[in-house]
């Protein structure tokens, strides 16, 4: 009995750690400001690859904006509901790059590195042209 507690406490704190080093779930986006909820993005993974749609847009009178400026398959469409990262990988660093994100502001489309923070409560989301350094970071906190 003892051996199967500490087994499954063992299992639970393994489970735990995968949690944290992991970006998918609801997130709260947080503007450049540092302090302003812009949005939720729910990231999911499929076959060791992220995605991540915009559920909700917190400003009403931004809540029906459609993507004017994208210049892919995105333009024109509404941006609640829009897939805005794609195509992130684990690396062996913990941090999941590879993909893209888009900042339908604007209609650009960045590489991207998602790296979560702080035991799985943050998310770094950085977008950037060329290499990393060539970028900004955004901290995005766990809604669920």
């Amino acid at each position: 009995m003892k051996k199967t507690f500490i087994a499954l406490a063992l299992a639970a704190a393994a489970g735990t750690v995968l949690a944290q080093t992991n970006p998918v779930g609801l997130w709260k986006t947080i503007d450049d400001d540092g302090k302003t909820e812009k949005s939720l993005v729910r990231i999911v993974e499929t076959a060791g690859v992220v995605s991540g749609t915009v559920e909700k847009i917190f400003d009403a009178t931004k809540a029906n904006d459609v993507c004017q400026k994208c210049s892919d398959e995105r333009k024109d469409k509404p941006v609640a509901g829009m897939t805005i990262i794609r195509g992130a990988k684990k690396g062996d660093d913990g941090v999941w790059t590879g993909g893209d994100i888009l900042d339908p502001n604007n209609g650009k489309v960045y590489k991207l590195h998602l790296k979560p923070v702080d035991g799985g409560k943050k998310l770094e989301v950085r977008g950037y042209v060329g290499m990393p350094l060539l970028g900004r970071t955004q901290t995005w906190v766990r809604a669920e």
